[in-house]
């Protein structure tokens, strides 16, 4: 029997991707950008489209539909109404808009993909933005029914959907719509807190722990909770319809202070205290900071209650204890903590973003259009790029440094990366195919010692080049993961903690143990990791642990700040080289900083 495939695709604006299923099972998906290494990639996502093919083992020709993530006319209806409402301000918002339709192709989005593809115009189909978000939570997740929730910035016209999945069918119940966002709020203050719109809305979350929700009542004043689980928001301190600059205004700044200039120190104590911050500044520093930091966990406490209110009355309505989220808010994982504390089963699509869209594109016409059977659930997120041993090689033998350890036995090289870590060094890891989505999963990572309590500094000065407020997760066999945090629930291999999705507090005794992976807040964003799902990677955390004592990895992404995660081997050999890495570690070959002369 020939074998349907459909290709689902999701660019123009961020985190351009491509996936592709295969008779009801996800085979191939990645972003653009870990092809282009153009972070967040809005681009034509061809190589991105060129791997799915290839993993599949497919010509265009055996496609039996092509779906992209949004309806491109409708986006653009909003895009006129919108800037026609905001005139004048929104005079030179909309030309430039306008522009880069034009120039992007994006009034032809169908005639773009069947061209490139080479396929007929009628096998390619649009689908609602945030249908297909929720498609993405729903057919990917292990639920036979659940309410199905989706939030993000905004879509074509929705900012948030409540709805229900049952018997492979997604219902939509209700919506919010622009101006009216809980993603666009947190894009505000990601703003307003000197970090940038669609990239650094975790850099929120980790500066939250460092503050005291002092401001959280009057950020709550400004939004209506409506009793249908919908919400509104008032948009005087903001400026959602013609952001010629930032989405907040004057407003925002009179009530909660000067906006923090991109860049600028941030310390919580003399401690974290920049090196470069005079004397005289440091009072300052720290009196912003703090300021800053409140502002972060205000605004992370009132995102929470209004996700909490979301779900609630979605689960209530549905009568669901199971919940399914998508869209870029879902990758909250402080709030996805919570609303498992709330005794809610949840199940969120690792690539919960734009890029995840192409998934859910995909998965509605599987579904909806071609009446097709149930999906299989996701389980892992390892759906990229994998490169022969004679690739990494080549890719070795090219690099200008020591190659100090090869082999073909796996418990060998596992037993010397382990070592190699619990000595104190910090490893790039490269295993098997690259993740999908923006966690690093033990694909794609940099490993270390969690119970080093530098470890962290060091990561953060000195190999990836970021904040100092930036936490990192631990990478835990599953079935000990209870003995060091605080899990509401039981895992799964569909748990969100499987794609570092949640965030649980470190158990009190674990704490002074673990300071690599607890945060300022006594928390830390766990990886369950499952020895079915990933059987390399749980291998060398009982490598570890046989030396070490403790089953767990400080887990971070293999990337520098501003970069793309890793995929090539050339990728990871030019971030070893740039970074304060000590060794690569790449398909049972290890590679030093020693140079060879």
């Amino acid at each position: 029997m020939q074998s349907v495939n459909v290709l689902g695709v999701s660019f123009g604006y961020h985190d351009a991707a491509a996936a592709l299923i295969r008779d009801g099972v996800v085979v191939a998906a990645a972003q653009q950008e870990r092809f282009s290494r153009r972070k967040n990639d809005p681009g034509f996502p061809a190589d991105a489209i060129a791997h799915c093919l290839a993993v599949a083992g497919i010509g265009a020709d055996q496609l039996s539909l092509v779906a992209y993530y949004e309806d491109s006319l409708v986006k653009f209806d909003r895009v006129v109404s919108t800037a026609i409402e905001g005139f004048p301000a929104s005079r030179r918002n909309f030309d430039e808009t306008v522009a880069r339709w034009v120039r992007d192709g994006r009034f032809q989005v169908r005639e773009r993909l069947a061209d490139h593809l080479g396929v007929p115009l009628d096998m390619v189909v649009e689908t609602n933005h945030h249908d297909s978000h929720g498609a993405s939570a729903y057919f990917c997740s292990p639920f036979d029914s659940a309410a199905v929730v989706t939030l993000d910035g905004v879509g074509e016209y929705e900012t948030a959907t409540i709805g229900v999945g049952r018997d492979g069918r997604l219902q939509r119940l209700g919506a919010v719509r622009l101006p009216h966002s809980i993603g666009l709020f947190y894009s505000a203050f990601t703003a307003y807190l000197g970090f940038t719109v669609n990239e650094g809305e975790y850099k929120v979350m980790g500066m939250s722990a460092f503050g005291s929700p002092v401001f959280k009542d009057r950020l709550l004043d400004m939004f209506t909770l409506n009793g249908d689980g919908t919400f509104e928001l008032d948009q005087t301190c903001f400026e959602f319809l013609t952001p010629e600059e930032f989405p907040f205004n004057q407003s925002l700044i009179d009530r909660l202070g000067p906006a923090r200039v991109p860049g600028a120190p941030f310390a919580v104590d003399e401690a974290h205290m920049p090196e470069d911050v005079s004397v005289e500044q440091r009072a300052g520093v720290l009196g912003d900071s703090r300021r800053f930091a409140d502002v972060a966990a205000s605004v992370q406490a009132c995102t929470e209650e209004v996700i909490l209110h979301i779900v609630r009355h979605a689960a209530a309505r549905t009568g669901q204890t199971s919940v399914c989220l998508a869209g870029g808010v879902a990758l909250n994982s402080l709030a996805n903590g919570r609303l498992q504390r709330e005794g809610l089963s949840l199940f969120v699509q690792p690539a919960a973003g734009d890029a995840g869209g192409a998934v859910g594109a995909a998965a509605y016409h599987w579904h909806h259009t071609l009446g097709k059977g149930r999906m299989a659930p996701l389980k892992s997120s390892a759906f990229g790029r994998q490169f022969s041993r004679g690739d990494v090689d080549k890719a070795l033998a090219n690099s200008g440094f020591e190659l100090v350890f090869a082999s073909d036995d796996e418990g060998e090289y596992l037993a010397a990366v382990a070592k190699l870590i619990a000595d104190g060094n910090v490893v790039g890891w490269v295993h098997g195919r690259s993740e999908w989505g923006p966690r690093a999963l033990g694909y794609r990572s940099i490993l270390a010692d969690p119970t080093s309590p530098s470890i962290q500094r060091r990561i953060n000065d000195k190999i990836k080049f970021r904040e100092p407020f930036r936490p990192f997760a631990p990478a835990v066999i599953a079935e000990r993961a209870a003995e060091f945090f605080e899990l509401p629930q039981p895992l799964t291999p569909c748990s969100p903690e499987s794609f570092m999705l949640a965030v649980h507090p470190v158990k009190s005794q674990w704490r002074e143990r673990l300071p690599g992976v607890t945060h300022a807040d006594g928390t830390a964003r766990v990886q369950a990791v499952h020895a079915d799902c990933h059987p390399v990677f749980y291998r060398l955390l009982r490598a570890f642990e046989a030396v070490r004592q403790v089953p767990i990895l400080v887990n971070t992404s293999f990337n520098l700040n501003g970069e793309p995660i890793v995929d090539s081997p050339q990728d990871a050999i030019r971030t070893f080289t740039l970074s304060g890495l000590d060794y690569l570690c790449m398909e049972n070959r290890i590679l030093s900083k020693a140079i060879i002369l």
